[in-house]
C-alpha cells in the first residue's frame, strides 16, 4: 500500500469551516497573516526580478552582448553608472586589481549586489557632518577645501562643475538637499534609460543569458530556481541532487578557451505525420478477461518566475505484468468562444523504479509513443514501487502578457441582499473541483483537498478542521461534495463581505486570469493499464521538477538521441532526440572545467523554444549533463525546420 506523505498538521481552515463568530474572527486574523506572508514572498521575488532586469539593462547599454566581457576599468565604471551607482576610484580598484584582465556578466551582478546605491538619507547624513549648524547649506569655499584635500581628492575643475550648477547653488553656497534630490533623480534616470533601451531593442533581448523563457514584466526570468511562494515544502520530499541540474544559473561565468561548434538540422512535417504506434486503451482487451485499470488526475501549475510545478506519483504493482501508461491533457468544460489553451500543452511521464531509497531511483522509460494529444508507454514491469514524474517542456505553458479589458465578477447580491456566486465563477469552481478530484469519484477526500490548500495557501487542513467542515458543509463518506466546495467558497466571500480579493488569490494560484480563463495551468489525466494485476497510483506531493526528473530527461536523450562531438573539443557532446512533436537537446561536459555554450536558433523556422530566446548561452558544470533546450512547432499544421548551432564560447 502506498502511503500519502504527511506533513505537520495545520488548523488554518478551522475558522473558515466553523460557523461561530469567534471562529470567523480567528479565521480573519489568520487570513490577514497568511495574506501578508504571501505578499512578502511575492515582494521578495519581484525585487529579485527587478534587480536582474536592471543588471541586464545596464550591461547591454555599454556592451554589445551579455557574452562580451568588461575589458577595462573605464568600462567597469561606466556600466556601474548605468546601473545607478556612482563608483569612486577606490571602489573600481577594489574589483579591478592588477591581476584582473576581464570581468563577465556574472561578476558584474555580484558587484552590484555588494555595491548598493546610495540613499538620500545616507547622502544627507554625510553632508550633515560638514554642516554642523544644520543650515541646509555648505559654503563653496568649505566644499572646495574638503573635496580637494580629503579622501579621494577631486580636481579643482571637478569641484567647479558641481558649484556652477544653478539647480542647487546660490550666492556662494550649495543647497545640499536639492543636490541630493538631483543626484537621486539622475541615478534613477540612468536605470530607466537602460531599461527602456532594452525594451525597444529586440536584438538585445535576443542576446541575454537564460535557463528559462524570457517573460513579461509580471514574470521575468530568474537566474536560479526558487521555492514556490505558495507551496510548503519538506526536505523529505526532495530527491537526491544531480550534477548539471537543468535549472542552472542564467549568468555564466568564465569558460575555457576553445573555438568549436556543432550544427544540428531537422526538417519535420505537419502534425498529420504524428506517430500512432500507441495502442489505445479501449482496445486493450485480451481473451476471457479485461486489463485492470487505475487512474489519477493532476495538474501543471506555472509559477510567477516561470517555474513549473506538478503532482508527483507512486505506482504500486503487486506482481510482474505487461503495463500501458498514458498521459494527456484533461478535457474539462470549455466556454463557447474561448479556446482551451491547456489542451495544446505537451505532456509526458517519466517512469522510475524505486529501490532501497528514493535517492537511488532508476530510469525505466518514458512516454514517447504518441496518439494525438496522448503520450504513452507499453512494456513489462516487475512487481514493486515506481515513481511517475509528469513533465512538460514549458514551450507552450509559459508566461504571457495579459490582454484583458476587464475583471470578471465573482459574487453579487440577490434581491434578498444575500451574497451569491456568479454563474461564471461557479463554472470555474466546477472546473477546479474536476481538476483537484484526483481519483475522479466526484468527491474530495482530505488528501485531495489538501493539495488544493497547499497550492492556494501553502498550508494543510488537519483532521480536526476536516471534522468541523463535515459539520458545516455537504459531505458524503467523509468527503466533500461539489456543492460543499461551492458553499465553502461562498462562505469565504461572506467572510470578506463580498470583497473578492481572497477568491482571486485562489484563482490566480490555480492558473486563472482575471477573465476566468485558465492560461497558466494544464490539468492532465494519467491512466495505468495492467494485464495481470490491479495497479494502484497515488499522488504523493505537489512540487517543482526534481533533480531526479532532470536527470531522467537528460539520460533519456543521451540513451536515445543522436550524439555529436565538438570538433577540436572532444569533451563536449551534444545529444539531440526527437519524439512525437518535441525535440530535446542535451549537452554533456566531460571536462574538468565548467564551460559556456552559446546556442543559436536563428535559422530555425516555425519553432518554439522552451527558452523563449533565439540566441542564448548556458553554463554546464564539470563532468555533468544538462538540457540545452526543448523545441516544438509554433504552428503544428505547418512544416517546421530545426537548425541549431551550439558553440563553445572563448
Amino acid at each position: 500500500m502506498v502511503n500519502f506523505a504527511q506533513e505537520d498538521p495545520c488548523a488554518h481552515r478551522r475558522g473558515r469551516m466553523a460557523s461561530s463568530p469567534d471562529s470567523n474572527a480567528s479565521l480573519s486574523v489568520q487570513k490577514v497573516t497568511r495574506s501578508e506572508s504571501s505578499q512578502a514572498r511575492k515582494s521578495q521575488h519581484a525585487e529579485e526580478a527587478i534587480f536582474y532586469m536592471n543588471c541586464r539593462a545596464a550591461y547591454l547599454t555599454v556592451l554589445k552582448s551579455s557574452l562580451e566581457n568588461i575589458k577595462s576599468k573605464e568600462q567597469l565604471s561606466l556600466v556601474l553608472q548605468q546601473a545607478g551607482r556612482n563608483p569612486s576610484q577606490k571602489t573600481v580598484n577594489k574589483y579591478w586589481t592588477s591581476q584582473t584582465t576581464t570581468l563577465n556578466f556574472d561578476d558584474f551582478c555580484t558587484i552590484l549586489k555588494k555595491e548598493k546605491p546610495a540613499t538620500k538619507t545616507e547622502l544627507l547624513e554625510a553632508f550633515g557632518k560638514i554642516d554642523t549648524d544644520n543650515t541646509g547649506y555648505i559654503l563653496h569655499d568649505e566644499l572646495y577645501k574638503i573635496l580637494t584635500t580629503r579622501g579621494e581628492k577631486m580636481s579643482p575643475d571637478e569641484v567647479s562643475t558641481i558649484t556652477k550648477q544653478a539647480d542647487f547653488n546660490c550666492r556662494g553656497k550649495l543647497d545640499y538637499n536639492k543636490f541630493c534630490d538631483l543626484y537621486m533623480t539622475t541615478s534613477e534616470q540612468c536605470c530607466n534609460t537602460a531599461r527602456e533601451k532594452l525594451e525597444v531593442d529586440n536584438r538585445l533581448k535576443q542576446q541575454q543569458f537564460g535557463s528559462q523563457a524570457e517573460t513579461s514584466s509580471e514574470g521575468i526570468a530568474m537566474p536560479v530556481s526558487k521555492p514556490s511562494p505558495r507551496i510548503s515544502r519538506k526536505t523529505d520530499h526532495k530527491l537526491a541532487p544531480t550534477k548539471g541540474d537543468s535549472r542552472t544559473p542564467s549568468r555564466p561565468s568564465s569558460a575555457q578557451s576553445c573555438k568549436a561548434s556543432i550544427s544540428t538540422t531537422l526538417s519535420l512535417g505537419a502534425s498529420s505525420n504524428r506517430s500512432t504506434k500507441l495502442i489505445e486503451p479501449d482496445t486493450m482487451k485480451v481473451p476471457c478477461k479485461e486489463w485492470h485499470c487505475a487512474q489519477s488526475k493532476g495538474c501543471f501549475y506555472l509559477e510567477e518566475d516561470g517555474e513549473i510545478i506538478s503532482h508527483k506519483y507512486k505506482l504500486h504493482l503487486p506482481q510482474r505484468s505487461t503495463v500501458c501508461i498514458t498521459i494527456k491533457p484533461l478535457n474539462i468544460r470549455q466556454v463557447e468562444g474561448k479556446s482551451g489553451h491547456w489542451l495544446s500543452v505537451d505532456t509526458a511521464l517519466y517512469i522510475l523504479k524505486e529501490n532501497e531509497t528514493q535517492e537511488n531511483l532508476q530510469l525505466v522509460s518514458f512516454t514517447e509513443q504518441q496518439n494525438k494529444e496522448m503520450f504513452g508507454w507499453k512494456g513489462e514491469l516487475g512487481s514493486g514501487i515506481y515513481w511517475l514524474l509528469p513533465f512538460t517542456t514549458g514551450c507552450r505553458l509559459k508566461k504571457v502578457k495579459a490582454q484583458m479589458t476587464g475583471e470578471a465578477k465573482l459574487v453579487y447580491r440577490g434581491e434578498d441582499g444575500e451574497l451569491a456566486l456568479t454563474k461564471e465563477f461557479r463554472a470555474a469552481l466546477s472546473d477546479i473541483f474536476e481538476t483537484i478530484d484526483l481519483d475522479g469519484n466526484g468527491l474530495l477526500s482530505l488528501e485531495e483537498y489538501n493539495f488544493f490548500e497547499l497550492r492556494t495557501s501553502g498550508e494543510k487542513c488537519d483532521e480536526e478542521a476536516w471534522a468541523v467542515c463535515k459539520e458545516n458543509f455537504d459531505m458524503k463518506k467523509n468527503e466533500l461534495t461539489r456543492q460543499g466546495f461551492m458553499d465553502l467558497n461562498l462562505m469565504e466571500a461572506n467572510d470578506r463581505e463580498g470583497d473578492p480579493s481572497d477568491l482571486w488569490v485562489t484563482l490566480l494560484s490555480l492558473g486563472y486570469n482575471k477573465a476566468l480563463e485558465m492560461t497558466e495551468a494544464c490539468p492532465f489525466v494519467i491512466d495505468i493499464y495492467a494485464e495481470k494485476c490491479k495497479p494502484r497510483i497515488k499522488a504523493i506531493y505537489l512540487d517543482a521538477g526534481s533533480s531526479q526528473l532532470n536527470r531522467a530527461v537528460c539520460k533519456s536523450v543521451v540513451n536515445k538521441g543522436e550524439a555529436k562531438v565538438m570538433d577540436g573539443c572532444e569533451n563536449i557532446i551534444v545529444y539531440t532526440y526527437k519524439t512525437g512533436r518535441r525535440i530535446t537537446s542535451v549537452i554533456e561536459n566531460k571536462s574538468e572545467n565548467k564551460v559556456i555554450i552559446h546556442v543559436n536558433n536563428e535559422q530555425s523556422k516555425n519553432c518554439l523554444s522552451s527558452r523563449g530566446l533565439t540566441v542564448f548561452a548556458v553554463e554546464v558544470a564539470p563532468k555533468s549533463t544538462m538540457v540545452s533546450q526543448h523545441v516544438m512547432p509554433l504552428n503544428e499544421q505547418e512544416e517546421w525546420f530545426y537548425n541549431c548551432v551550439h558553440s563553445l564560447v572563448r
